[in-house]
């Protein structure tokens, strides 16, 4: 046994860059395109079963 009977907690790793913005662009990137597109689907099934 060591002589240290408690141990500290492992040191966190620095701080990476801020990357919220990279991340809301790429939420963006997928969900514009990702919203258009269920709505076309909402309204070209609309038009097929309404005629």
């Amino acid at each position: 046994m060591s002589g240290r009977s408690s141990t500290s907690p492992p040191e966190a790793p620095a701080a990476g860059p801020d990357r919220r913005g990279l991340i809301a662009f790429a939420w963006l990137w997928v969900g514009i395109p990702l919203a258009y597109g269920l709505y076309e689907l909402v309204r070209k099934a609309t038009q097929l079963f309404t005629g």
